[in-house]
């Protein structure tokens, strides 16, 4: 028999998939229970817009009909939204798709990309996946303003001239730490015009800091800058797989030439048009991960446990143990939550915000199983 693996690219050689969280009906199917909440992949607990859901209705008709492959509606609204004009917009089969569509086109081998040690996990994948060399830069100490957070300093010393690609999730999954306007752009005016920077904005909806940054504006003056945004999180579409990018038009250019047509589904555009123009849904979404998080919060303390403060949609708290037999207790419990030993924490646990019944029930099953 042929060992195609050996065959694969150095890169895909020794590349480890992405671990999603687990689905609730895997659980409830392996472990023969009902009633199981997911509080691991940081979706909205309140779905997705109303207006999607009817939108979606209007095109069920026409799934035998290719996409626009260009996106010109939704691209036109982001444009409108975001000050631009259409040719600076990617979209993509999710923000991850952004991420992959730049390792393609600017990343290989002999070439670099430098990222925080703590950072997504998607970033070191995409990067090994094209041979291309990843580097982790030390993060902020644990008593730092954001413990565990983004290190600027650290990620500009990684940088050389063969970095193409700087990775700056902001805020960053899983710390659910940030970097302010004031020092982002510092950083931003230190790294070579040559080297792009992707900024990655997924959750930066629900960033209510008056000193947060909205990149996407800062697109003229930073040619080199690639601001990625989702519709996953705050507008409740994660099952649709919608993301997209602003950069200038050149670089979305090349990003366009590396994209796969028709890329973005009909249903995923139609809904992410509507989802879009649904400021009160938005508004709402942020209003009760803001309660989530006071009560999350509030309720580790109580049970002794320190976790790290979060601008997102989740809490990555410490149980100063290996975590695998608390997460396994919890899943017995009905309760999914994330492990995050892959992204080098590995006594922590990460609970997306919820409704407040199911943070209360987080909280309800993680004391029970602290007690046994």
């Amino acid at each position: 028999m042929v060992d195609f693996s050996v065959l694969a690219v150095p890169g895909v050689q020794a590349l480890r998939p992405y671990e999603p969280g687990k689905p609730v009906a895997t659980l409830e199917r392996e472990l023969g229970i009902r009633d199981a909440v997911k509080l691991a992949s940081n979706e909205n607990p309140l779905g997705p817009s109303p207006r999607a859901l009817a939108a979606i209705q209007t095109v069920l008709g026409d799934l035998h009909i290719y996409p626009d492959g260009n996106g010109f509606a939704l691209k036109q609204a982001l444009a409108d939204r975001h000050g631009v004009v259409p040719e600076q917009i990617i979209l993509g089969n999710g923000s991850n798709e952004i991420l992959e569509l730049v390792a393609r086109a600017w990343l290989a081998p002999g070439r670099n990309a430098v990222f925080s040690e703590h950072a997504f996990a998607v970033y070191p994948l995409v990067v090994q996946a094209v041979s291309a060399e990843g580097r982790a830069a030390s993060v902020l100490p644990a008593d730092a303003s954001q413990p565990f957070g983004h290190d600027l300093e650290s990620m500009l010393a990684r940088v050389d001239t063969d970095t193409r690609v700087v990775f700056v999730a902001n805020p960053n999954n899983p710390t659910g730490t940030w970097v302010s306007a004031e020092d982002l752009e510092r950083f931003l005016s230190r790294i070579p015009a040559e080297t792009l920077v992707v900024v990655d904005e997924a959750y930066a909806e629900y960033v209510e800091a008056a000193e947060y940054p909205d990149t996407t504006q800062w697109v003229p003056r930073f040619p080199n800058l690639i601001v990625t945004r989702t519709f996953s999180k705050i507008h409740g579409l994660a099952g649709l797989r919608l993301g997209y990018s602003v950069s200038s038009a050149g670089v979305a250019e090349l990003l366009n030439r590396v994209r796969q047509p028709f890329n973005v589904n009909a249903l995923a555009q139609t809904a992410g048009l509507a989802a879009l123009a649904d400021t009160g849904h938005v508004a709402e979404s942020v209003r009760v991960n803001r309660e989530g998080l006071a009560q999350i919060g509030a309720g580790l303390r109580e049970r002794g446990l320190d976790f790290i403060p979060s601008v997102g949609n989740f809490i990555t708290f410490d149980m100063r143990q290996p975590p695998a037999p608390v997460y396994e207790r919890l899943l017995h419990q009905g309760v999914i939550v994330r492990p995050v030993a892959n992204y080098g924490l590995p006594t922590h646990l990460r609970v997306t915000i919820g409704t407040r019944g199911e943070n209360d029930r987080f909280l309800a099953a993680l004391d029970r199983v602290l007690q046994a």
